[in-house]
């Protein structure tokens, strides 16, 4: 799978990351979590995203960790904490939950307003614990994460507020079909690129979201599930100026993923357009910024 330097970060990821939102239900198998990591292991992957509030997700991932940092995995972790106590708390869980003592990347994670932003960069705020845990040596480098219509300007203006070495962020063919988000992610992605800051894109699957239809598979938008679609659909996102995608949270769908990832190809400006010209999300997802399109 093809590599990429994680901005200023001494790393170079894989262009798609393992994202353990998907391996946390407590109803999964520790053996379907095991086949999980094998898949990801076999198609070249070296980069976990990971958070405690992914439900069991760092007790299933701990007895894959001695393995997967002597193989040189990039461990990224998360708290949802807005308060330095907080934080504290989320990280001492993370090491006792996981196992390991140390992190490669520390986030400040779903970042979802303007509001959020202040909380956790206030004095007492959860960046401070951030802040500390770095000067510990617990965590090489520090990010910021959101979910929502707002994510790329409140990265924005929190690249504005601290040096952060990385963001993370949806990006997908569907979502840019709001021009609103379209303008606020290109704006984020210039900075990006600008300031050397790795970019992590989130919801590389997403078409729209379920409405009042049923919830046919684990993601809490609905995904593209055909080969062909989830090959444009992650080539699209692998053609914007990003380094790496953290894996969808439906199971099923990783070896699907990987496939694509390991024959991607960057698209040519017509083929990106063409990409965006077939998104007809079945439902609009708000929380995604996914409109709907007659």
């Amino acid at each position: 799978m093809q590599r990429r330097k994680l901005g200023r970060i001494d790393h170079r990821s894989s262009i798609v990351t393992l994202g353990a939102a998907g391996l946390g239900r407590q109803d999964l198998p520790q053996a379907v979590v095991d086949t999980a990591v094998q898949q990801a292991l076999a198609a070249g992957v070296n980069h976990l995203d990971i958070a405690p509030t992914y439900g069991n997700a760092m007790e299933h991932m701990a007895p894959w960790m001695p393995r997967l940092l002597d193989e040189g995995w990039f461990i990224g972790a998360k708290t949802r904490g807005r308060t330095r106590e907080e934080a504290w708390d989320n990280i001492r869980s993370c090491q006792q939950r996981l196992g390991v003592e140390t992190f490669h990347l520390f986030q400040l994670h779903s970042v979802v307003d303007f509001d959020d932003l202040d909380q956790v960069t206030q004095p007492g705020g959860a960046l401070e614990a951030l802040v500390e845990m770095r000067d510990q040596g617990l965590t090489r480098y520090i990010g910021i994460t959101g979910h929502g219509p707002l994510a790329p300007a409140v990265q924005l203006e929190a690249l504005n507020r601290f040096d952060f070495d990385t963001v993370m962020f949806p990006l997908a063919a569907a979502i840019y079909l709001n021009p609103d988000y379209r303008r606020d992610a290109q704006a984020l992605l210039a900075a990006c690129r600008e300031r050397n800051v790795g970019v992590q894109t989130i919801k590389m699957l997403a078409r729209g979201g379920w409405g009042d239809g049923p919830q046919e598979l684990s993601c809490w938008y609905d995904p593209h599930r055909e080969q062909p679609q989830i090959d444009q659909a992650l080539w699209w996102v692998l053609s914007q100026p990003v380094h790496t995608a953290p894996s969808t949270g439906e199971t099923t769908l990783l070896p699907r993923i990987f496939s694509a990832a390991n024959r991607f190809r960057p698209l040519t400006p017509a083929q990106q357009s063409a990409a965006l010209a077939t998104q007809h999300p079945p439902r609009p997802e708000p929380r995604l910024a996914i409109p709907a399109v007659a």
